[in-house]
Order: C-alpha cells, then structure tokens, then sequence
C-alpha cells in the first residue's frame, strides 16, 4: 500500500483537483483506492459523495482504531473500487498548529491499521491524502504517514515561495518523523501555454527546483469543474478538454507507482500522450 499526500500550503491552486485526478487513474487503471479528506472544506467528500457515515476522519484522527475506521469509510459513487476517508468541517477544530509527536502519528496508525488488517478482500493498492492549504496537524499527520508527496501549485508569482514553503515542510517532517517520506515533485495546475507569464512561471520554478518539478502540468480546462460537478471521475467525463487531462494524470499515478515500497513505513512501537509544458500544447 503506497500513501501519497497531494498539498499545497497556498489556498485555490487545484489541490483537490489533483487528488481526485490521481484517484480517477487509479479507477481507470483498476487500482483498489482511498481517498482520505482531510480539507475541513471536504471538497473531495463533496465530488466522491460517498453515502452517510456516522464517523468522519476527525473521529480517527482522536481514535485510530479499526471500529472507528469502518464507521469513517465509505464507498464512492464513482465504484467500490475508490472507498472515501470521509471529510467534515470538524477538522478545523483538531487543526491546531503545534500538535504533540503522539497526535500527529494517529493517522498513520490508522493507515497501518487498514494495511495489516484491511477492510475488503481486496486491500488498498494506494491511499491518497488530500491535505488542507495550511501547514497544522492535519498536513503534518498526512506527511507523517505518507510514503510519498506530490506539491501542487500554480504558474502565478507565488508558485516558487510556496513550493519552496512545502519542501521545506516535507524535509523538516522526514527528518524529525518519517525518514521514509520523499517528495515526488511539484505538479503544475491551470496552465495556459499560450499565456507568456505561465511559460515564465514554469521556467523560474525549472530553475529553481530543477528535475522535481514534473515535466507534464494539468492544463486550465473548464472540464474539471464540470466532471468535479457531476461527482464523475475525469476519465469518464467526455470532453477533448477532458481526455487530455485525464493523460497527464495517468503519468502522475505512474510516477507514483514506481515510486512504491513494499509495505508500509510503520509507526515506532506500534507493530512487530499527456499535456506537456511546452508553446505547442493546445
């Protein structure tokens, strides 16, 4: 079971939106998945809209046992075979910025829990966390127990301050926690080729963070918002708008697939043709 947080510490960049698009490929692909909410917005509960659970993720984050975790996942209305980690606003209130070590490990716990013991013959292949736009417990719990994290940001005059916040973030997580947590790159969203100051933003992000920013970027297509309407995957949406972003995520699942381990990284203790950045993209 491969964990992959999907963050960004600037607010309105699409972040969900990469989520649910990596979420989307591993349905396409035939990948057994859950998406965790931990946005207090629950923007991806909200577009996976699974059916009504009487405990949310807040509950696991107090309580990280196997109880509480069947009564906090939740099919999808994509397939059964994307189950949801659902969301609440509630989330807000255990968002508090200095967390001690013991709280921020309750999620992982959780996901280890789901990984010794799953919750379906099948077991989750991959687990992505959609984390809230702010660097408190709730991304930090995600960057504790992910394996991997993808930095999402757009091609504006603050993409390189925060991805430069994000990186800092993650390294300052896999020294102190999680020695096993790696950043897998930095994922433009809402491209416009043509547009000469997202071509500059891209080229000063190259510059500034070489081979981790990721050569495909998720082109600006109203179709996003459309099948994210619709609570249906980007794959199953019928658009050439649509068809193209779909591509880019498939390279993103894959990059993350290669990145796998075998098992997971586990609490101390507690267990014995994609849309390229270039002028000619359309």
């Amino acid at each position: 079971m491969h964990t992959v947080a999907v963050l960004s510490l600037k607010g309105g960049v699409g972040k969900t939106t990469v989520a649910l698009g990596i979420a989307s490929a591993a349905l396409r692909r035939g990948t057994h998945a859950l998406v965790a909410d931990l946005d207090p917005q629950g923007n991806a509960t909200t577009s996976l809209d699974p059916p009504y659970t009487d405990a949310t993720l807040a509950d696991v984050l107090e309580t990280p046992t196997r109880v509480v975790l069947e009564r906090a996942i939740a099919p999808s209305v994509w397939s059964d075979q994307i189950d949801v980690l659902v969301g609440a606003e509630e989330l807000e209130q255990l968002n508090e910025p200095d967390a001690d070590e013991r709280r921020l490990e309750n999620l992982s716990r959780a996901l280890d829990e789901l990984h010794q013991n799953p919750l379906h013959e099948e077991p989750y292949e991959l687990v992505v966390l959609d984390c809230p736009p702010s660097l408190g417990r709730l991304t930090k719990s995600a960057l504790v127990a992910a394996d991997s994290a993808v930095i999402v940001t757009e091609p504006t005059m603050y993409a390189v301050a925060g991805a430069q916040r994000a990186l800092e973030a993650i390294e300052r997580i896999k020294q102190e926690q999680n020695p096993s947590l790696r950043p897998l790159g930095v994922l433009v969203n809402k491209l416009r080729v043509r547009s000469y100051e997202h071509q500059f933003r891209v080229a000063e992000l190259r510059e500034n963070f070489g081979s981790l920013v990721m050569p495909t970027a998720i082109p600006d297509r109203l179709a996003v918002q459309q099948a994210q309407g619709a609570c249906s995957p980007i794959h199953e949406w019928h658009s050439p708008g649509a068809q193209e972003i779909a591509l880019t995520f498939n390279m993103v699942l894959a990059k993350i697939l290669r990145s796998s381990r075998a098992g997971r990284h586990r609490v101390a203790g507690d267990e014995d043709a994609p849309a390229e950045v270039s002028e000619n993209a359309g």
